[in-house]
């Protein structure tokens, strides 16, 4: 695939194939008169029996992800909550800045008055980050709200008040308890909470630094990298606890790069975005997801004066560029789980369950990664600690809730609220076939040809995926169509399969599957050809294997998921501009274009319209096409599955339609470090390639390249292409 990610933690763009989505559409109503089509390349449908997406596990024993309040749709929701002892409200944040508030009823279909709303800076990782209210909210009408605000970012932490009885918070109560200055727009963390101890606790990530030198989090004479423990109560505007492990010394500044001593606020350090941590309500004990650098997510138990390791480690591994500071760290408090990116992207802490409706999942520690989807649970087994999948979704899990029944809830970043219920009992084996003759998507006598029923296709600009040549089919179940969006996405219906082979010279090496089950999710099965050619075999987890010179990566289903969400319409070559140019069917001998040759076939619900007036994406490697288009054609495919609006990379908009001013990339100070290239480095700076971030992120594949994963090589063409398109820029117009 070809991919370029900069910038944020959950921006991670993987080499993975057919994969797609939307929601599904209906063919022609029974009886009535088609309408008129244009021929194209095939004659008739194929009829499609066999190739149909099965039904699948839900991915755990004992619980199901049900959606709720499916009445109200949120903007970048992350976080919900309820007020203490009060189950009468739900509370959730915005990104944006809103705090929206509605009755906890299942029919609810409207919104009370808005708690608040905050003037943030929401760029990259910031906005309206944490929210918890005053253990005594009843009495003092108190809620502190963590957000960015101001350009350059600042993390405030502030006090408010509600002057109406809880109604509404009055925004001029503001009080401000603590600010930090961020040196990029990522790792800000922003999460809060009260521990049992009636202190303030708010985590602060390492402010985007990465492997930066100054290893902010490794550094106890600043505020970054830190979890924090305020006295609010005990001060204006607050006391320092007397236990904290640096008491006694002048509170720190906000400026991270002006250090007196060390910070008497911090509790913890060593971490490198706590994203969403929680307390145990029945032990007390404070687990954290923190989120990883390109290797490694982990989970933490953190306790007073403990150092977490970043960025001398990664998760349970040596990270490869340790802060000066490293060798004089002292202990380092290592995680209870650790997973690597064949699991997710980008943990989301949860918590441990104390619920009554669930009995099987009492006492267990309940985290999410926002990247695969996954939940999982980890087990005390007495002497370490079990991890068991609990589910595999399709959501962007921002954050889990807790209702002061102790009952556990899901926020999902696209607009959704869901719930942890208890579940049937159920297989957990994978729903596909284990050879790829038997899953009824090939000629099970020839497994390397499709079945009859599929439809070929192919993309104008395809995906880099380390010099493999890649051949393309769809396959829709028998009397569905195809909607397609106004932005030319498709939405494709439930049972619908994607494949796609991959060769390296004339050997197959994997083909892909990518399915939309009966239940609406989507995921992702890779299975490996045999040296004979005679058939392939179902890869679970994901693998790596020597191929001639090549170190061939096969992507695990969580993988896929990473990049192939809902943001980007799941199927993320399938769209109009891609489909919208000729190919040879061979079925037929017609050359014809795609677009009219779907129309013909009934695969769309209405009439898609004559292809010439429609948008269509170059060639990337076309000499006859311009050079800006054929860049941007380029950076759409293998970017903007990421980089686009509420996607993991959404400081960015990298589409090919959106005009290059209104990116975010061109001449913009890069916000996730300049990896050596000094004062003048932009994401892309015009005529200036070798200051342009985003060609060096493409030229590497160590912890600061991009792709960070199922990629093993970096596209010489595509970084040409990219490095001239930038030294011919002269503006960002």
């Amino acid at each position: 695939m070809r991919c370029t990610v900069v910038g944020t933690t959950a921006s991670v763009c993987v080499a993975l194939a057919a994969c797609g989505g939307g929601s599904g559409g209906s063919s022609q109503p029974a009886g009535a008169d088609p309408p008129a089509r244009l021929p194209g390349g095939l004659e008739p449908r194929p009829a499609n029996a066999t190739c149909v997406a099965p039904s699948r596990s839900a991915g755990g024993a004992d619980v199901e992800l049900e959606r709720v309040f499916a009445g109200l749709v949120f903007t970048q929701p992350l976080g919900m909550l309820q007020a203490p002892g009060d189950p009468s409200r739900w509370f959730v944040l915005e990104k944006g800045g809103r705090v929206r508030v509605f009755a906890n009823r299942p029919d609810v279909a409207s919104f009370s008055p808005d708690f608040i709303t905050v003037n943030v800076n929401p760029a990259s990782e910031g906005g309206l980050l944490g929210m918890v209210f005053h253990p005594d909210f009843a009495d003092t009408g108190e809620v502190f709200l963590s957000f960015t605000e101001g350009s350059p970012m600042v993390s405030t932490v502030a006090r408010f008040r509600s002057l109406d009885g809880g109604a509404t918070l009055e925004p001029t109560t503001r009080e401000n308890v603590i600010r930090v200055n961020q040196p990029f727009t990522n790792h800000n963390g922003g999460h809060m909470a009260f521990g049992p101890d009636g202190y303030l606790y708010i985590g602060f990530g390492d402010g985007g630094s990465g492997g930066d030198p100054r290893g902010y989090a490794q550094n106890t004479r600043n505020l970054l990298g830190a979890l924090l423990r305020l006295d609010v109560d005990g001060g204006a505007p607050y006391a320092i606890p007397p236990d904290n492990p640096f008491a006694g010394g002048a509170f720190c500044s906000a400026d991270p790069d002006v250090a007196v001593g060390n910070c008497p606020e911090i509790y913890a350090w060593g971490l490198r975005n706590p994203w969403r941590w929680s307390f145990d309500r029945q032990t007390g004990a404070l687990w954290a997801g923190d989120v990883g650098q390109n290797t490694r997510e982990e989970v933490d138990v953190v306790e007073l004066g403990g150092n977490y390791g970043w960025n001398c480690r990664e998760g349970a591994l040596p990270y490869p560029s340790p802060a000066p500071a490293c060798s004089a760290a002292g202990p380092l408090i290592e995680p209870v789980h650790d997973y690597d990116r064949g699991q997710g992207a980008s943990i989301t802490g949860g918590y441990v369950y104390r619920g009554r409706a669930i009995p099987g999942l009492a006492g267990a520690y309940v985290f999410g990664d926002f990247g695969s989807g996954r939940i999982w649970r980890l087990i005390d087994d007495g002497g370490g600690y079990r991890v068991e999948l609990l589910l595999d979704t399709d959501l962007g899990i921002a954050s889990f809730a807790e209702d002061v029944d102790g009952e556990l809830y899901v926020v999902n970043l696209s607009g959704t609220l869901h719930k942890i219920v208890a579940g049937d009992s159920g297989p957990t084996a994978s729903p596909v076939a284990a050879r790829l003759s038997e899953t009824g998507c090939v000629n099970p006598q020839a497994p390397s040809e499709p079945a009859a029923g599929l439809v070929p296709y192919s993309v104008a600009a395809p995906f880099w995926s380390d010099g493999a040549a890649k051949e393309r089919w769809l396959a829709l179940p028998d009397g569905t169509a195809i909607a397609v969006g106004a932005d030319g996405d498709f939405a494709l219906p439930s049972g619908s399969v994607l494949m796609k082979h991959f060769r390296l010279g004339d050997a197959l090496v994997e083909t892909r599957l990518l399915m939309r089950h009966p239940d609406g999710g989507w995921a992702g099965y890779t299975y490996e050809w045999n040296a004979a050619q005679t058939d392939a075999v179902l890869v679970e987890g994901g693998k790596t294997a020597t191929i001639g010179s090549t170190q061939w990566i096969f992507p695990s289903g969580a993988e896929c998921l990473v990049c192939h969400t809902a943001a980007a319409g799941y199927s993320l070559g399938l769209e109009a501009a891609q489909l919208n140019h000729d190919r040879l069917y061979p079925g037929t001998g017609r050359t014809a274009n795609q677009l009219r040759t779907l129309d013909h076939i009934l695969l769309f619900t209405t009439p898609h319209g004559d292809p010439a007036s429609q948008p269509r994406l170059p060639d990337p490697f076309d000499p006859a096409e311009p050079l800006e288009p054929r860049a941007r054609a380029y950076l759409h495919t293998n970017c903007a599955n990421c980089h686009r609006p509420g996607g993991a990379g959404a400081a960015l908009d990298l589409r090919f339609a959106t005009a290059l001013e209104s990116t975010g990339a061109c001449d913009a100070v890069p916000q996730a470090g300049d990896l050596g290239l000094g004062a003048n480095a932009r994401i892309v700076a015009p005529g200036r390639p070798d200051d342009s971030v985003l060609l060096a992120r493409m030229s590497r594949r160590d912890a600061h390249g991009m792709p960070p994963l199922a990629s093993s090589a970096a596209d010489e063409d595509g970084i040409a292409l990219v490095r001239d398109w930038i030294a011919a820029l002269s503006a960002c117009r």
